[in-house]
């Protein structure tokens, strides 16, 4: 049986993950952009958290187009009303 050196639980029943995203505080706003072109960026991930996959889920979700940079998501267009149940359902806290 496999143990996980954080948690020290089976790999089957890790929780590491999900404390990770419950510790992290995310902010969502706007921008504007080159030619009046408004981004929603979703900032404060820490390292624990594939970024990738959150910008891919993201993206999927809200049917739009967007890029990851360092710590911070970047979505096309306005979604703050729509972004912030689908980071909660993600298991993300809000700020």
């Amino acid at each position: 049986m496999n143990i996980c050196p954080k948690c020290g639980l089976p790999l089957e029943a890790c929780v590491c993950e999900q404390i990770v995203k419950a510790d992290q505080r995310i902010r969502v706003t706007l921008d504007k952009k080159k030619y009046g072109k408004v981004v929603t960026i979703v900032s404060g991930f820490d390292k624990g958290v594939d970024i990738k996959k959150v910008a891919k889920d993201l993206k999927n979700e809200l049917a739009c187009g967007g890029t990851f940079e360092g710590n911070n998501v970047e979505l096309q267009g306005d979604h703050m009303k729509r972004i912030k149940p689908i980071l909660e359902k993600m298991g993300f806290n809000i700020e």
